[in-house]
C-alpha cells in the first residue's frame, strides 16, 4: 500500500542500519498479482542476501519490528499491507519453530518468491531438502509475475 517501491526501499535500508545485519545484494523488484485474501493492488516483491551474526529469531523479530515501523497493520490475514518482510532461507538451516519455519515452507510454490530468489542463488536450499532442479515450474507457478524496477540499492557496508 502507499509508495509501493518507496516502502520496499526503505524495508531494505532499515534492514541494512539494523546492528548483525549487512544487506549484500539485492534481486530486482518484480510486481505480482496479490495470492490469496480479499481484492487488493498488486503487489511488489524482491529478494534480498544478508549476511547477519543474529539468531534466526532475533532476525525474524528485527524484520517485524522494521514491517511495524513501516506501519504495518495486522488486521486482515494475507490482506493489504505496507510492507511484509520474511525469512526464506538461513543459510542451510532447516528449523520447525511456531514462528518461523526455514526454509519458508511454501516459498517453492510461489512465482513471486521463487523469481527473484533465484536470481540470488540458482539452487537454494527448499523445504524438504528439495532442490530446484526437481521442482515442476509450469505457467500457473510463475504467473502473474512481472519484473517492475531494477535491484534494490543496498545500503553500503557499515565494516
Amino acid at each position: 500500500m502507499g509508495d509501493r517501491l518507496g516502502n520496499v526501499q526503505r524495508a531494505v535500508d532499515l534492514l541494512g542500519a539494523t546492528q548483525g545485519i549487512e544487506v549484500s545484494r539485492s534481486s530486482r523488484v518484480y510486481e505480482t498479482d496479490p495470492v490469496g485474501g480479499p481484492l487488493q493492488p498488486d503487489y511488489l516483491n524482491a529478494v534480498v542476501e544478508a549476511i547477519t551474526d543474529l539468531a534466526p529469531l532475533d532476525l525474524l523479530r528485527a524484520c517485524q519490528g522494521i514491517e511495524q515501523e513501516l506501519g504495518r497493520e495486522r488486521v486482515v490475514h494475507w490482506g493489504p499491507r505496507t510492507i511484509d518482510i520474511d525469512v526464506l532461507t538461513y543459510g542451510g538451516e532447516e528449523m520447525h519453530q511456531p514462528d518461523l519455519e526455514v526454509p519458508h515452507p511454501r516459498m517453492h510454490e510461489r512465482g513471486f518468491v521463487l523469481l527473484p530468489l533465484l536470481e540470488l542463488d540458482a539452487d537454494p536450499p527448499l523445504p524438504g531438502g528439495r532442490r530446484v532442479a526437481g521442482l515442476r515450474l509450469g505457467a500457473q507457478a510463475v504467473g502473474g509475475v512481472r519484473v517492475f524496477a531494477p535491484p534494490l540499492e543496498v545500503p553500503a557496508s557499515r565494516t
